[in-house]
Parts: C-alpha cells; sequence; structure tokens
C-alpha cells in the first residue's frame, strides 16, 4: 500500500509509546512450515512469511528476508542452499583486472532476484497495515562476495582500481534492483553494507559511502525511504561518513554500544537497534532477552529518533518466546 514515509518516520518520532521493529523474517519459517531453502526460493513462501510474522507481532514495519547472497548469486557466484540455515556465497569469482572488465552486470529479474521482487509484491498487497520492506546487499559487501571478503580488504591499499570497477557494476545493478522493488509496492528498502564495518574512516568514504549515497539518491522519496544497516565494529568511528549516504534511517548492530551511536544521530534521522540477535533471540531465554530489551531502553528510549530492533537479522530457528518478549518488553516500557 501506498503511503507518505516521511510522515511515518514523523510518527515514530511523536509517538507516546514506543514500536520496535526488528529484522525479523527468517524465523517466520517455524510459523509457516517451511525451510529456509523452500522460504528463499519461492516469491509465495517470502510473502507468506512477512505476512504471518506481521500478524503475529507488533512491529511497526514488515522486512523482507537478508538474504545476502542472492545479488552475488545474479552475477554467477556459486551458493549453498540450507534447510535450516541462510545461503552462503562459497567462492570468488573475480580476482584479475581482465575478469573484473569482463563482469556481465545481469539484468535485474535474473536467478533469485526475480523470486524477491515477485515476494515483496506479494507481501505489499497482503500486508496493508504497516510499511513493507524489501532487502538488498550493500555495494562494498557485494563487492567483498564476488572478490572474496578478504581480499576486498586487502584490494583497498593493493589494487584500487580493481576495486572501484567491481563497486561501479555492483552498484549499478543494486540501483536498477531497489528500483524494481519500489515498483513492486515496497514503501522501502534495507541496505545492509556489514563489510563496511570493518572499514576506516578513509577507506569507508572511498570504498562504500559514494557507491550507497549514489542508489539513496536514486531512490528516496515520501514514498520510498532507504533504511541503512551496518552491523561491524567500526560503525561508530565511520559514523560520518555513514551518516552522508543520506539515508532517513540507519539501523546498527550489537557490536557497538546504541547508547553512543545516539549521541552521534541528528534529531531528524531514526536509528534502529541493537538486542544480540544470535545471543539473545536464538540462543537467549525470555528472562534474559527481557533484560538486554531493559537495558537498551533505559539506555536509549528517551531519544524520540530511536527504534528498538535486532542487531541484526534474526536467525531462522530462533525462539519464538524470545521474540514475544523482546516485543512484550518494549510495550511495557
Amino acid at each position: 500500500m501506498k503511503r507518505n514515509m516521511f510522515a511515518w518516520l514523523e510518527g515514530l518520532k511523536s509517538a507516546q509509546k514506543k514500536k520496535a521493529m526488528p529484522i525479523l523474517a527468517f524465523p517466520g519459517i517455524e510459523l509457516t512450515g517451511i525451510t529456509v531453502k523452500e522460504l528463499v526460493c519461492s516469491a509465495e513462501n517470502q510473502a507468506k512469511c512477512m505476512k504471518v510474522v506481521a500478524d503475529r507481532t507488533p512491529a511497526c514495519g514488515a522486512v523482507s528476508i537478508m538474504d545476502l547472497s542472492v545479488e552475488a548469486e545474479a552475477f554467477g557466484s556459486p551458493v549453498l542452499f540450507s534447510d535450516d540455515e541462510v545461503p552462503t556465497v562459497t567462492d570468488k569469482i573475480v580476482e584479475t583486472e581482465e575478469e573484473a572488465d569482463a563482469l556481465r552486470v545481469p539484468a535485474v529479474g535474473e536467478k533469485r532476484t526475480g523470486v524477491c521482487i515477485d515476494g515483496i509484491k506479494r507481501a505489499a498487497e497482503l500486508i496493508e497495515d504497516r510499511p513493507v520492506f524489501a532487502g538488498v546487499i550493500g555495494s562494498f559487501s557485494l563487492a567483498g562476495r564476488l572478490l572474496d571478503v578478504t581480499e576486498a580488504l586487502v584490494y583497498c591499499y593493493t589494487d584500487p582500481d580493481l576495486l572501484h570497477k567491481v563497486l561501479e557494476k555492483a552498484t549499478s545493478f543494486l540501483l536498477e534492483y531497489v528500483k524494481a522493488f519500489k515498483e513492486a509496492g515496497a514503501n522501502g528498502v534495507v541496505i545492509a553494507e556489514p563489510l563496511a564495518g570493518l572499514l576506516s574512516p578513509e577507506l569507508a568514504e572511498e570504498f562504500s559511502e559514494p557507491y550507497i549515497k549514489k542508489i539513496v539518491d536514486g531512490v528516496q522519496d515520501e514514498k520510498f525511504i532507504v533504511v541503512y544497516h551496518n552491523c561491524g565494529n567500526t560503525a561508530l568511528t565511520i559514523i560520518d561518513s555513514i551518516l552522508r549516504v543520506g539515508a532517513k534511517v540507519y539501523h546498527f548492530g550489537n557490536a557497538v554500544d546504541m547508547a553512543e551511536i545516539m549521541k552521534k544521530i541528528p534529531k531528524d534521522i531514526i536509528a534502529m537497534g541493537n538486542v544480540d540477535p544470535a545471543g539473545e533471540f536464538k540462543n537467549g531465554t525470555p528472562q534474559s532477552i527481557k533484560a538486554a530489551t531493559e537495558e537498551l531502553m533505559k539506555k536509549c528510549g528517551g531519544y524520540p529518533n530511536f527504534v528498538p530492533s535486532s542487531g541484526c537479522d534474526i536467525p531462522p530457528l530462533s525462539k519464538w518466546e524470545n521474540v514475544d518478549a523482546f516485543f512484550e518488553t518494549v510495550e511495557k516500557f
């Protein structure tokens, strides 16, 4: 459903009671009785999963699965699938300048990108009471999958020209991919740029910031907003670069102190985070996640522009009693 997303953001800031928006999709497999592989390969299952999660929780937004193998697969990367774990890229496909030059930018819709676009279209038709967010990988993080994560970090110093070539092609594809989600009815997109969380401020400014900003500038308006996600432990160090990409919302992982992050966030910008997804949502107890959420709310709940969330994508097979305890704690705060 089309809505004014700038007004939605203002509503979050002016609300008398906090609403949470965790990155919560994969645990829907337990509510629908499907496997992870059946989820990531089916538009119908993705939409169904988002719908059952929306029906089960009071989340202020419905967020798609964070499967960071989809875009690399479209470029030709090999991907390993599993019934109970998120798909993973298993090998690099670019090593040389010649291979970077020859790297073909896929058409939007190739491989599972078409599945994800259709999934969001279906979800937007099913979920009308809250915004629907698609999910994509960020430019530097995609380059890391095409080049190998370690190699991408090394190329920042040893072969920046090769890295920029891959980044330009990655960004070209991602911009069109996000535009397709917008056309399909999404109200926004979560751009996951975790690998940038390992960069210094200077390297983030060169190898991540301008590419993400190009995507943000190309799609964001009052009908469609960008949520920038960074779960790296240098997020606070590179916060100036992160904020310059121009997203309306920023989402941070549990590797950083959310209270310190909030000190850096302008009052007109929303920031989300950051209860540990693995340590608490998957492996914690209702008591432990309640304590972690209470601590987060005490530290950050006084900021009108703070929205409680998970620190990253909540893993498959996470415990629903923990998810319920998180929402109940936020509701009672």
